[in-house]
């Protein structure tokens, strides 16, 4: 089948949802109702899931959401959009949007992906009032008679293929001990240059690739000619926009002025092996700079983080790369 938008239609979300907000959880009530049901914040990995609840936790409010059914963080990574395939609860960082009229999760898989191609609307460090959300329209195949075509929705999911990706790389054989790492500050380890501001009428499409600050394509925008570039072999990280998102780069680039361009210092060689492992800890160093907190060049080189360390105290850039290259698909980097 072919996605063409010919006969799309906007609507507005609330003719076609119920949302509802969450509900605030403290720590305590985390710890005295943790169960087996998952509870969706405003986090944008683990589908949406950052704990466990039993259903007791009803008792305090707490409604239980049917699936299939959608979650929507409404801040820090506001706007990102979840499948909930099981029955669910929402905290206070995110909606719940089920669809009117009785659907498959087909139909909510093609409306999650046409939700999440609108999440530019809510960077840097916007909110999502439900209100004002209720107003707002979307996209999406329509019948003849004007009603959205879920029908032809659910048969496009259905049609995707996907073809096996094959490893060589059976088992981890290396162990990780992160209670035995070292503390070392990214100013240590890289030299950083900042990106450069490009605006949008002097761009000429070519085959560069523009870096934006976003989560995906591995922080590619688009392509671009220049003769001006950066060069490759390097890491790449958001200070703006998608903060904290970080990219290994393979080929020459132009890093846009929301991007910080991060060098290995000439004590060490950076690759790709290597380069997945740092960039992996200063993902999980991003939570810092969420809810519209600019992580700053002078505050990115001060970052502290966590690595493996050889006896002299010197980062262990070998086993970094020894054990990305033992994961499995490792074989398809």
């Amino acid at each position: 089948m072919k996605l063409e938008m010919e006969n799309w239609k906007e609507y507005p979300i609330e003719s076609l949802f119920h949302i509802d907000r969450g509900k605030a959880l403290t720590t305590e009530n985390k710890a005295i109702y943790a169960g087996k049901v998952p509870c969706i914040n405003g986090a944008a990995e683990n589908n949406g899931v950052f704990c466990f609840l039993d259903r007791k936790v009803e008792e305090i409010g707490f409604v239980l959401h049917k699936a299939p059914a959608l979650s929507m963080s409404r801040v820090g990574n506001a706007g990102k959009t979840f499948v909930q395939p099981e029955d669910f609860y929402v905290a206070d960082n995110a909606f719940c949007l089920t669809l009117r009229e009785s659907s498959s999760i087909y139909v909510y898989q093609f409306i999650s992906t046409a939700l999440n191609l609108e999440m530019f609307r809510y960077s840097y460090g916007r909110t999502i009032a439900i209100e004002k959300y209720r107003k707002m329209f979307i996209k999406l195949p329509a019948r003849e008679n004007g009603e959205p075509d879920y029908g032809w929705m659910e048969c496009f999911i259905k049609s995707l293929h996907y073809k096996r990706i094959h490893t060589s790389v059976s088992r981890i054989e290396k162990e990780i001990h992160p209670s035995e790492w070292g503390e070392y500050a990214l100013g240590e380890l890289f030299r950083f240059e900042k990106g450069k501001r490009l605006v949008k009428a002097d761009m000429i499409p070519g085959s560069v690739n523009y870096l934006g600050a976003i989560r995906e394509n591995n922080g590619v925008r688009e392509k671009i000619e220049t003769d001006y570039f950066w060069e490759p072999n390097c890491i790449t990280v958001n200070y703006n926009g998608s903060v904290g998102e970080a990219f290994y780069q393979a080929e020459p680039f132009w890093a846009s002025d929301d991007v910080n361009v991060l060098y290995a210092k000439e004590f060490w060689t950076l690759n790709k092996y290597n380069a997945l492992f740092i960039i992996t800890v200063i993902k999980a160093n991003r939570y810092r700079f969420s809810y519209g907190r600019k992580w700053t060049l002078e505050k990115m080189k001060e970052t502290v983080l966590r690595l493996p360390r050889k006896e002299d105290g010197m980062p262990d850039f070998v086993y970094m790369e020894e054990y990305i290259r033992s994961l499995p698909y490792s074989d398809r980097i």
